[in-house]
C-alpha cells in the first residue's frame, strides 16, 4: 500500500497515519514536481514524498 505525504501534514504524521492504518514503512521515493514560473523557465515547485508500507501482522 502506498502513503503519500500530503501538503499540510509532515513525514512524521504520515509515518503515525500509516501505523494506525497497520502498516510500516518499507520504502521511501522522492520526486521534484515542476511548474513553470512567469518568466518561462521551468523551477522545482515541491517534492512529493510517498511511502511504501508493509502490513504489519499482529
Amino acid at each position: 500500500m502506498k502513503f503519500e505525504v500530503k501538503d499540510n501534514e509532515t513525514i512524521t504524521q504520515c509515518l503515525e497515519r500509516m501505523k494506525l492504518e497497520g502498516y510500516m514503512p518499507v520504502k521511501r521515493f522522492q520526486k521534484p514536481i515542476f511548474r513553470e514560473n512567469e518568466k518561462g523557465e521551468v523551477e522545482v515547485y515541491k517534492e512529493q514524498i510517498i511511502f511504501t508500507g508493509k502490513k504489519i501482522n499482529p
